[in-house]
């Protein structure tokens, strides 16, 4: 067999204000040199073609930081170099590729279905398509009708990149040896939200996920959980199963699975607290360290990361022993290490993105730490994913350690603090901008962890994201819309 694999991944946030071009995408072409992390599906994707002792070529991976919409040429640029990558390694059995499933370009609403249906046209009808995606993607029917098996994270963290990889890749080799057929459907949720694999009722939900995978003909089973923050007319969740053979099977599977995801819907809301709100309930905490997600100014979902709204916050009301991280602002960390480690300095931080920033803060601050190409690891079911940073210091103001970098990425552990001997147990609050990806790093050290609505480019509040294209006859702006 020949098993050939690639990708384009990026997350778009469509009322981000940053568009995403090719420089914001990390290229990886055979016999580059990659970051660790960068390519954790591909690597498992290898190595399971090599157990089996079959030819494995590698074409291309394009990622990005979330962000805004992905320019034309930018996206039909990279598009066109996995499909040309493609056809020199023709003729192939297997194609496996790894893809994010809420990707929009100008031009293209849904960039996925765009890349499965050429790649379906090269190969022709008899190779088998394999695709994994991010859980918080949209899943067509088009997707579902072109490719042979789709696959996505079950946590949220993303916990399990590999070991769905690995789920993927062995549905689709059983079945380019005839081993199996699979045949998927899927059942539309009629919910937009963000849900946390973690927390209970989900946790029981996706343990039986797993545990039914690999039984009484069940090849796979997926949520869909959505990504809010793209306006297009596919944004949704949805239950996706694959089944052998058995097309009204996988119909039943997805459809219990999803209705059993909806039944929840009500004790998978989350209520996130206000600025003043977090605070509050921070400071009155019996224990510490107490984690403020900061949720609106996540760089993992578009957000410029650079908002200023909880620390002028936090210093207004004189709050101490406590850490921030990460605010985005290249010009602040040249700045910094230009003064050098223990050096006074009046800078201006963040701020820079427009109104969903906040105004920049002119503070007074002791530059505390530098931390030169910063990486931080992000805890795997297997090995660590190391995340670069980009050159990064910890500003000192007023009680509170300011973790600037000048690589716009959310913190997903406390490395981004103990970088600079930062003793995380020792501190009263932690904020992190960060939507949920921080939880394996974090839940081990806090004492609580507050979920907050600040102001940002990614609103935690559902019912106030300004969606213009989205059919909102979903929950939670219509209590039960299956009634």
């Amino acid at each position: 067999m020949r098993v050939f694999a690639g990708g384009i991944s990026t997350e778009t946030n469509t009322f981000s204000p940053m568009p995403t071009g090719l420089r914001d995408y990390k290229i990886v072409r055979p016999g580059d040199e990659v970051e660790s992390g960068t390519m954790t599906a591909f690597d498992q994707f290898e190595s399971c073609t090599l157990e089996r002792n079959w030819e494995y070529a590698f074409g291309l991976y394009a990622g990005a930081q979330p962000a805004g919409v992905t320019t034309r040429n930018t996206y039909e640029g990279l598009r066109d170099e996995l499909l040309s990558r493609l056809q020199e390694a023709m003729p192939v059995d297997i194609v496996l590729l790894g893809l994010h499933g809420a990707m929009v370009a100008d031009g293209y609403d849904d960039c996925e279905t765009d890349i499965i249906q050429r790649v379906r046209k090269i190969v022709g009808p008899a190779a088998k398509i394999g695709v994994e995606l991010d859980l918080h993607c949209d899943v067509t029917q088009s997707m579902i009708d072109t490719a042979d098996a789709i696959v996505l994270y079950k946590e949220y963290p993303h916990t399990d990149v590999a070991n769905r990889a690995a789920d993927l890749f062995n549905i689709v080799a059983d079945a380019a040896e005839g081993k199996t057929n699979p045949t998927m459907a899927l059942f539309d949720c009629r919910m937009i939200g963000l849900y946390l694999t973690p927390n209970e009722p989900l946790r029981s939900l996706v343990d039986d996920l797993l545990a039914r995978e690999g039984k009484d003909g069940i090849l796979s089973i997926s949520l869909v959980h959505c990504f809010p923050w793209g306006d297009v007319p596919t944004c949704g969740a949805q239950a996706l199963a694959i089944t052998d053979g058995d097309p009204q099977q996988a119909a039943r599977v997805a459809e219990e699975v999803g209705r059993k995801f909806f039944a929840m819907r009500r004790e998978l809301d989350q209520v996130p607290w206000s600025i003043e709100e977090a605070l509050d309930k921070a400071l009155a905490a019996a224990s510490a360290p107490v984690v403020i997600a900061d949720r609106a100014d996540n760089a993992g979902g578009g957000a410029p990361s650079d908002s200023t709204f909880m620390l002028k916050a936090m210093l207004e009301r004189g709050i101490d022993n406590a850490g921030l991280a990460m605010i985005w602002d290249p010009v602040a960390v040249q700045v910094a290490i230009s003064g050098g480690a223990g050096a006074n300095l009046d800078i201006r931080l963040g701020g820079k993105m427009g109104p969903m920033s906040g105004d920049p803060l002119d503070l007074n601050v002791i530059v505390a730490g530098i931390a030169e190409d910063m990486v931080q690891e992000w805890p795997q079911q297997g090995d660590p994913m190391r995340i670069p940073c980009g050159d990064s210091v910890c500003l000192h103001c007023n009680g509170i350690d300011i973790i600037v970098s000048s690589r716009r990425v959310q913190p997903f552990s406390p490395d981004v603090f103990t970088n600079f001997d930062i003793d995380v147990a020792s501190k009263r609050i932690l904020v992190v901008k960060s939507a949920q990806h921080f939880y394996a790093g974090y839940a081990p050290v806090a004492s609580e962890i507050i979920y907050m609505a600040a102001p940002g480019a990614v609103a935690p509040r559902y019912t106030e994201i300004p969606f213009k294209r989205v059919d909102l006859h979903k929950y939670p702006w219509v209590d039960d819309p299956f009634a």
